[in-house]
């Protein structure tokens, strides 16, 4: 078991930069790691094509596939079942993971969140209405956090979080270009944390 490498899935919606980033990371540091699945709930997306070209099996399941939620959510874990995934990580996976994927991989789902937990964390924070909320509510500092996935938003423990400051005439454009740089930063540097237990 020494060679063994930890399967991974990676859920994602849109362009896939922190899953890209985690990609590169795993090769260059020699983690004990490899992608075994990329699932998204859209049929295409920049995430999808990235694993395809790398190879990595990609999986297309949204819930507007099944009747029912009981049979999406058996549908995901059937699909995490056949490539042996042992953990997950959301990465721009816009949608609230199901309860029974949840429990499965309870303490064993990842996600990255942009801003310091728990602040402007919950319920419709994500994407640029989290920047806002951070220059208006005065913030100095924000930053990204990574955190284990329970079924309340952005509740979960946390496994690593850094700061970025936030500066004078920032935008929430500026902002969040600058938090997803520090995001492809700590995402790796978590999965370092909890594969080896080691810390950058």
């Amino acid at each position: 078991m020494a060679n063994h490498k930890t399967k991974l899935a990676v859920f994602c919606s849109g362009t896939g930069t922190n899953f890209q980033a985690i990609y590169h990371a795993i090769n260059e540091r020699d983690l004990p790691a490899e992608f075994s699945l990329c699932l998204s709930n859209r049929s295409e997306c920049g995430a999808m094509t990235f694993a395809a070209a790398k190879g990595i099996p990609t999986v297309h399941l949204s819930e507007k596939q099944y009747d029912t939620h009981e049979e999406f959510a058996s549908a995901m874990l059937k699909a995490l079942g056949e490539h042996d995934v042992e953990y997950i990580l959301l990465a721009g996976y816009l949608r609230k993971v199901p309860e029974a994927v949840v429990e499965a991989y309870n303490l064993k789902i990842l996600n990255i969140h942009p801003a310091l937990l728990p602040k402007f964390g919950g319920k419709g924070m994500y994407g640029i209405s989290v920047h806002q909320a951070v220059l208006e509510a005065g913030e100095k500092e924000t930053g990204a956090t990574v955190h284990y996935v329970d079924t309340e938003y952005d509740k979960g423990p946390i496994l690593l979080q850094r700061a970025v400051p936030v500066k004078k005439g920032d935008t929430p454009e500026s902002l969040a270009a600058r938090v997803l740089e520090c995001e492809h930063q700590v995402y790796p540097d978590a999965l370092e944390k909890l594969l080896t237990g080691t810390n950058r």
